[in-house]
């Protein structure tokens, strides 16, 4: 904190000359003998002069000079921390690694673990509107469900197809998990977290979890202590070696034991939403203290020192002192006028930016933007508020790899794909394997195609007006082919094979699994 230590406007230092000044001037007059001794003679000027009854020990000028004092330091910006960036994409990629083993098929908890499992991954993403999340399903095998997305629909439409009947190796293989997660959030810039939800840990997995790295790794844990039988496929239940009943327990102290050998976050389900709102926190925070870490802005600190300030202007009214300090006051408000608004008196200690990030984080992305003199943070208040095209204005003022690609989003949002393209290029040229600014590239050359092939359709199309007739001479001019049948009827056939996302995911999970067989 000490090194880090600095003032992000030292000029405003200059300013302590003045309190110091105040003081040798008021100490000057406060001097009597000073005053005359070049009028009277010494040995006279010492009968004349009548001592006056000391009242205070503190006197207004120092009250003044220190209240200056601190007034130049707050101004001066003092800071040490450094600031999380605005205005990147401020909710981080969440991979959600699933247990399918078979034990998470136990009916301890209503109406299945897995199901249950299932609705806390919808109230997940359900929270993180506009977030992307990838899903990754674990068992002796580990395997890619979803790449991260945006798409809550879509990640609706897989996880509810999950069954522990389509993973083609058993037991749990939990570190593999861990690398499949990790891979799906290669080339990711912000901080990620990786979430699972699991009946228990396996012991020979921990070393897996004492690992360094940005993205972190948070455990719930789904089912109870007091257990319940396991379902199996066709509706049977899970035996043991006597023929009874298998129960199945949630491993609560495996998962203690794993925090305390590792740091990982663990917690145990909720019939609520708390263990909802303790992943969303999770995630929050892990991804603030990573920003903040390799934040290139500094937290101006200065408003702190507004409350010695004012303590020390609370002395001010005191019997004599009211009217010079007042004065004083009044004097340095003429000479240097400030429009201030009655209404808001907390804007005297914000610089505008300040009070641009207190509307935007109230929603108000219009009075944001008029108070940011940041232009990135202008564009994105501008952006938000749907006034792309005075976005993209804020924007172009500056040329870095952000800039550029907020400048695509907005020629999107207008309408300009050629353009879009064109901005999405320049970031990736600034910030090579960006994969945000890759995969709105290949979207906006979609769009571009996308339309292009609307105008020849459009031409194609005739234009008309009732009842007139126009006779196409452009037949005359092809070429005789024979339509081959079979290949018609293969091709319809194949576009209307019906496969649903449980049986994919298993060939697809099976076929994962021979490859990866020695």
């Amino acid at each position: 904190m000490i090194e880090a230590f600095h003032f992000l406007r030292p000029w405003w230092l200059l300013a302590l000359a003045l309190p110091a000044i105040i003081i040798w001037m008021a100490g000057r007059s406060s001097d009597v003998r000073s005053q005359w001794k070049g009028l009277i003679e010494p040995h006279l000027l010492d009968s004349l002069v009548v001592e006056g009854a000391q009242r205070s020990r503190i006197r207004p000028s120092w009250l003044l000079a220190a209240a200056l004092a601190l007034a130049s330091l707050a101004a001066a910006g003092p800071a040490w921390q450094r600031e999380t960036p605005p205005f990147v994409e401020d909710t981080a990629p969440l991979v959600i690694a699933v247990d399918l083993s078979p034990t998470m098929d136990a009916i301890d908890v209503t109406p299945s673990r897995l199901e249950r499992a299932k609705l806390k991954i919808k109230d997940i993403v359900a929270g993180r509107a506009g977030a992307r999340s990838a899903v990754v399903a674990y068992a002796g095998s580990a395997h890619l469900v979803l790449p991260l997305t945006e798409d809550g629909s879509l990640i609706e439409t897989y996880t509810d197809a999950l069954a522990t009947r389509i993973m083609p190796v058993d037991g749990k293989n939990t570190p593999r998990a861990l690398e499949q997660a990790e891979a799906a959030l290669t080339g990711e810039d912000a901080a990620g977290t990786i979430l699972f939800l699991t009946d228990g840990v396996e012991q020979q997995a921990f070393d897996a979890f004492k690992r360094k790295s940005k993205h972190a790794i948070a455990v719930l844990g789904i089912g109870t202590q007091t257990g319940g039988p396991v379902k199996t496929p066709d509706g049977g239940f899970l035996t043991d070696a006597t023929g009874g009943r298998m129960f199945s327990r949630l491993d609560v102290e495996g998962l203690k034991n794993l925090h305390a050998l590792t740091g990982v976050d663990v917690a145990t389900m909720t019939d609520d939403n708390t263990d909802i709102r303790w992943v969303s926190q999770k995630i929050r925070t892990n991804f603030a203290q990573m920003q903040a870490a390799e934040g290139d802005r500094w937290r101006d600190l200065g408003w702190w020192l507004v409350i010695p300030l004012t303590i020390l202007f609370a002395f001010s009214f005191r019997k004599g002192w009211v009217v010079r300090v007042g004065t004083t006051l009044l004097a340095a408000r003429l000479l240097m006028p400030v429009e201030v608004e009655a209404a808001d008196l907390t804007g005297m200690w914000l610089t505008p930016d300040q009070k641009g990030r207190i509307a935007y984080d109230k929603g108000d992305f219009e009075a944001a933007s008029s108070h940011f003199a940041d232009p990135m943070w202008k564009g994105t208040a501008l952006y938000r508020a749907g006034k792309f095209a005075e976005a993209l204005d804020s924007f172009a003022t500056v040329d870095s790899a952000d800039s550029w690609y907020d400048q695509g989003n907005a020629l999107l949002h207008i309408g300009k794909f050629d353009e879009a393209a064109a901005a999405y290029k320049k970031a990736l040229e600034k910030r090579r394997d960006w994969p945000d600014a890759a995969f709105n590239l290949a979207v906006a050359q979609k769009l571009i195609q996308q339309k292009k092939d609307d105008e020849e359709e459009q031409q194609d199309k005739p234009n008309l007006p009732p009842d007139s007739v126009q006779f196409d001479d452009k037949g005359k001019q092809g070429k005789a082919g024979k339509m081959n049948i079979a290949e018609q009827t293969s091709e319809l056939w194949m576009k209307n094979i019906i496969v649903s996302p449980a049986d994919l995911m298993a060939r697809k999970f099976a076929i994962e699994a021979q490859q990866v067989k020695p």
